[in-house]
């Protein structure tokens, strides 16, 4: 493994290398993404309304629960100086407050013509998959700048 400081370089990567983190998402986290990103869906941010929903309270944001993907790509795998090029995601389960949400990716395809990663990624709370999709990155060479 290179300087995690450093990021890998697209040479150094090999398809089935993986990474992952773990976040409790707590309430605090949802509030202070909605204020980011400026969506205050009550589902989000309203306790009692979010009670009357099929939900029966609070769930994160699902680009917040997307954000922990980005995550892992930028501080994991393949780490810094990684440019985001495309992101699928497909939601499957609410996130909600004090759940802990395990995001991984695994390299599947290296295309070294463009210096792209393709990863699948996924997020998931106590064994359930909540978030799954595709990322697609272009990293560092040790021969060509991004």
């Amino acid at each position: 493994m290179n300087d995690a400081h450093a990021g890998y370089f697209f040479e150094d990567l090999s398809i089935g290398m993986s990474a992952e983190i773990s976040k409790t998402v707590s309430s605090q986290d949802i509030d202070q993404f909605a204020s980011a990103v400026g969506d205050f869906n009550p589902i989000h941010v309203d306790d009692a309304w979010a009670q009357q929903t099929r939900f029966k309270g609070r769930i994160a944001h699902g680009m917040l629960t997307g954000g922990l993907i980005s995550s892992v790509l930028g501080t994991r795998l393949p780490g810094l100086g990684t440019i985001y090029v495309k992101q699928t995601l497909e939601f499957h389960a609410p996130v909600r407050p004090g759940m802990v949400v395990n995001s991984r990716v695994c390299i599947t395809r290296l295309d070294p013509t463009r210096n792209r990663v393709y990863l699948e990624t996924t997020c998931s709370c106590e064994g359930t998959i909540v978030l799954s999709g595709e990322a697609v990155l272009l990293v560092k060479s040790r021969t060509r700048p991004i």
